[in-house]
């Protein structure tokens, strides 16, 4: 089972100019090393059979013709292989020179396509050459050794769910390029051959103009431009290569690396969930102006080796955590920023636990309120020790304040709890969940009443994967007036913090937060252990937040099925969980994220901060009594 996979390959062969033999034997070589890695299609650059810098060459029979009969030969020589190949060469056809792609499997040719957008300039002169596929509009097909060979920028061609369309270098630096219209028609892959050659900042343009083009189109968008084999009379070429994957690089072979062969596994899946929610693929339908030629009814490969990345809400990349953590603090606090003034308050309500979320969500609100002027002491910083609380959560909850200079208040909830208990008649020894749900409502009761005296908000410090599992008391920490940390899952969450940790300057500050980051994930409402330390650890209780920030993201983002997840979990997480303790966990994940819906359908207002939302309002609308049969049923399926 591939999953919606598709193992693409990006070839930059040696060449030698007008050199046939020589890049025939190259071209087959490097088919070769791709398809012992599997590949499914492999891409070559730009009239890679007779090289790029042909110049007045291009006008002798002789080399036209030994193209031609290359890529016949290439085609014999290859018909026993699984693989799609596209290469470039010069077609000579109705008294024009185009210059083409071929599109070759299983022994055959299955269609020619033209170059449209024809360069005139200092660099090159194509025009002096080849025709644009403009010239050749009314031919349909060409004969190719007594084979009928449809022709024309208007083909696309199907593998079981994967659609790829093919435009050749320039096509793609004009302002409507044929693979615009190749994706309004279907066209999910996206293949360009290339021989763009090297300038001084060129490569970072190329790579912009290509993830937007990806972007733009929701596709894969693959390139291959000539290699340093090509003639250096007035130009120099440098062998770029890239595979991207709406709009993000999955691989690339960077200026003049000398490497020959990428390859890399694009999901058509994921690419077909961001197209159904488009709204440009709804506005613009398949306009029926591409011919679809049929190459096989699916694909198979064993070898899907998927993109490992454990916390899928967490950038990899340190530079880009660095932007991301700080974009998304901005976020947070101009969100809050605008609800306080459009409400005319200048005060803020906030429950510090000394756990995770309520130190992001008080930072968040120092930022806001430091942004617009406001008092630090503005922001009144509440502790409710209660049964569960230890010393060292409750300690580094005051510290917190006090370094950040907010008007901190403590107010124990254990006496007006017990009362509680009284007046319901329940019995304080009972640890079940009226104990610990009546502590979390009796802190809301405060928080709400104090922001009511004081004319305040009562920011909500609940995230995005307590709201997934439903790990949270309906209306206690469930309700705020602006849940600030609502689009932030767990995993990212930490981040956040430790970022903010690493970049103070107060050394004293830092401390705390480390200490706070090392501290177990807990609502603290069950009585401490003998010693004093937490009793009541969640992720021992629902799971693993690193699992399943990563169901969620792959069930909510992408539309995975369970198998896929598990398929995609068990590859990431072979080094830390068991497939016995994955599957566990994802039951438990989609048990409670259809159970706990109804704690979602009544969330406060919060920003949206990435791709993922879970508010009723925006992103996520399901109703509180929806089955999760068809979910677990799947799951039960699958055996370890």
């Amino acid at each position: 089972m591939n999953y919606g996979y598709i193992k693409i390959a990006v070839a930059i062969p040696q060449t030698q100019v007008a050199d046939i033999k020589f890049n025939q034997e190259e071209i087959l070589r490097l088919i070769s090393k791709s398809e012992k890695n599997s590949s499914n299609i492999t891409l070559f650059p730009e009239l890679c059979i007779t090289s790029y810098t042909c110049g007045d060459l291009f006008y002798q029979k002789k080399l036209l013709s030994a193209a031609v009969k290359s890529l016949l030969t290439i085609a014999e020589q290859t018909k026993e292989l699984n693989g799609i190949y596209i290469l470039g060469l010069p077609i000579l056809t109705h008294d024009m020179i185009f210059n083409c792609a071929a599109v070759v499997s299983k022994g055959e040719i299955h269609g020619i396509i033209p170059k449209t957008h024809i360069p005139n300039t200092n660099e090159f002169y194509e025009a002096r050459w080849f025709s644009s596929s403009r010239a050749g509009q009314e031919i349909k097909e060409i004969e190719i050794e007594n084979k009928i060979i449809p022709f024309g920028t208007d083909l696309i061609f199907e593998i079981g769910s994967a659609k790829f369309g093919v435009e050749i270098c320039e096509d793609l630096w004009v302002a409507n390029p044929p693979s615009t219209r190749h994706s309004e028609n279907g066209a999910n892959i996206l293949l360009n051959l290339s021989a763009s050659n090297e300038l001084l900042l060129k490569d970072s343009y190329r790579r912009q103009i290509i993830q937007t083009q990806s972007a733009k189109t929701i596709s894969a968008y693959i390139y291959a431009s000539s290699g340093v084999g090509e003639s250096t009379t007035d130009t120099v070429f440098s062998g770029t290569g890239y595979i991207v994957e709406n709009g993000y690089i999955k691989a690339e072979i960077e200026p003049f690396s000398n490497r020959e062969l990428i390859i890399a596994d694009i999901d058509i899946e994921k690419l077909e969930h961001d197209r159904t929610k488009s709204t440009f693929f709804k506005q613009n339908p398949h306009n029926n102006l591409c011919r679809e030629i049929g190459l096989a009814k699916s694909f198979t490969n064993e070898s899907i080796t998927p993109e490992i990345n454990p916390q899928p809400f967490v950038p990899q990349d340190p530079s880009e955590m660095n932007n991301r953590c700080n974009e998304i603090f901005n976020i947070q606090a101009w969100g809050l920023i605008k609800r306080l003034k459009h409400t005319g308050i200048s005060k803020a309500v906030i429950g510090i636990s000394g756990g995770l979320d309520s130190t992001l969500a008080l930072l968040a609100t120092y930022k806001a309120f430091t942004t617009l002027g406001l008092p630090t002491e503005n922001i009144i910083a509440i502790t409710m020790p209660g049964f569960g609380t230890t010393n060292r959560t409750k300690d580094n909850s005051l510290k917190l304040m006090n370094f950040l200079n907010v008007k901190s208040i403590t107010i124990p909830i254990d006496k007006a709890c017990i009362q509680h208990f009284k007046d319901i008649d329940h019995d304080k020894e009972i640890h079940d969940v009226t104990y610990e749900n009546t502590q979390a409502r009796e802190r809301t009761q405060i928080l709400m009443n104090i922001a009511n005296k004081e004319a305040a908000l009562v920011i909500g410090t609940g995230d995005m994967s307590e709201l997934a599992l439903g790990w949270a008391t309906y209306n206690g920490d469930h309700m705020s007036m602006y849940g600030i940390n609502s689009g932030i899952p767990k995993t990212l969450v930490k981040h956040l913090v430790k970022w903010f940790a690493d970049n103070t300057e107060n050394t004293a500050t830092q401390r705390v937060l480390y200490d706070i980051l090392d501290t177990p994930v807990s609502p603290e409402l069950l009585p401490p252990k003998g010693n004093g330390t937490i009793s009541q650890e969640t992720e021992n209780i629902v799971g693993p937040y690193r699992l399943h920030d990563y169901f969620l993201f792959y069930f909510l983002r992408y539309g995975f099925s369970p198998k896929k997840i598990f398929f995609l979990a068990k590859a990431t997480f072979k080094n830390e969980f068991s497939e016995e303790e994955i599957l566990k966990w994802m039951k438990i994940f989609f048990r409670r994220f259809f159970s706990q819906q109804f704690k979602r359908s009544c969330l406060p207002d919060g920003p949206k901060i990435g791709s993922i939302n879970l508010s009723p309002r925006g992103d996520w609308r399901m109703p509180s009594d929806a089955s999760a049969k068809l979910w677990l049923e799947e799951l039960e399926e699958i055996k370890v």
